[in-house]
């Protein structure tokens, strides 16, 4: 496993614990990365996760549409693909690249593509990752307050 796709898998494994999920790893990474779950009033919700993180280089250009483009491993009802949206950091910092937004896209806004999926809920204008208006709703605190509902 690459070094950032691993980084992507623990961030938003970590925005999840955060917002107070618990968050469960499995033992062979061969489908789901993890799974969360979280009681809410009196009933638990549980949830597989992907993540894909993207990682634009400097050069990019703009792009109307920007997410995720590729195979799923395993898909299921309730799934959740979690795409992190990274920017190159700036020459003073330690870090490679920084967290600007997070998609949390549910199973029926991942479509089918002749390269297996397509999930594109984000532009790039300027060099940075921007959700798109009509995705809102998925991305940041708006997104994981609606996968609680």
């Amino acid at each position: 496993m690459k070094g950032e796709d691993y980084f992507a898998e623990l961030y938003v494994a970590g925005v999840f614990a955060k917002h107070g999920w618990n968050v469960y790893f499995p033992h062979r990474d061969q489908g789901f990365d993890f799974i969360i779950s979280k009681f809410i009033d009196d009933r638990v919700i549980i949830r597989p996760v992907q993540v894909k993180g993207k990682y634009p280089e400097r050069s990019k250009t703009d792009k109307r549409t920007y997410g995720y483009v590729g195979r799923l491993s395993q898909t299921h009802p309730d799934m959740v693909l979690a795409i992190p949206f990274f920017l190159p950091a700036t020459d003073l910092s330690s870090e490679k690249y920084i967290p600007r937004h997070t998609a949390y896209m549910p199973l029926n806004q991942i479509k089918r593509h002749k390269r297996g999926k397509r999930c594109e809920p984000a532009i790039f204008k300027n060099g940075e990752p921007l959700p798109k208006e009509k995705f809102l709703k998925f991305f940041d605190e708006e997104g994981i307050k609606l996968l609680e509902s």
